[in-house]
């Protein structure tokens, strides 16, 4: 049988923040900071429901992203459902988005960023 990926399981994102950028994940996105199992450093792991999809491990020196022409990720994407009440919130939160509507594919993506500069859409069904 041949290998065949079926899902995207988790992101992992390295900080020098690691407090502060679970906060965020957290009191922004609505993930529940859950159980990791015990690893030589530090680190939190962030579940959507009971699924885990962020791991975020806390480093010493600079972050993963870089200035524009050191980025290698340029993103990663959640699925998530409730949009006008995420925007209601990325608004009292004080966060900077752009929320782009694309009608051909039933899709609303609010493009934000963590504390560490790291790209995220949020993607909503234009059904719901």
């Amino acid at each position: 049988m041949q290998m065949q990926v079926t899902k995207l399981d988790h992101v992992n994102v390295r900080t020098t923040q690691l407090e502060v950028m679970t906060t965020w994940y957290v009191q922004v996105l609505g993930l529940r900071s859950g159980f990791r199992p015990q690893f030589s450093f530090p680190g939190a792991w962030l579940y959507a429901g009971d699924v885990v999809v962020v791991h975020l491990v806390g480093i010493d020196s600079t972050p993963g992203v870089g200035s524009e022409a050191d980025l290698k990720l340029e993103h990663f994407a959640l699925s998530a459902s409730g949009a006008e009440h995420f925007e209601q919130s990325l608004i009292a939160a004080n966060e900077k988005y752009r929320r782009v509507e694309l009608p051909e594919i039933n899709l609303v993506l609010f493009n934000i960023a963590d504390p560490d500069g790291n790209r995220i859409h949020v993607d909503f069904s234009t059904s719901e």
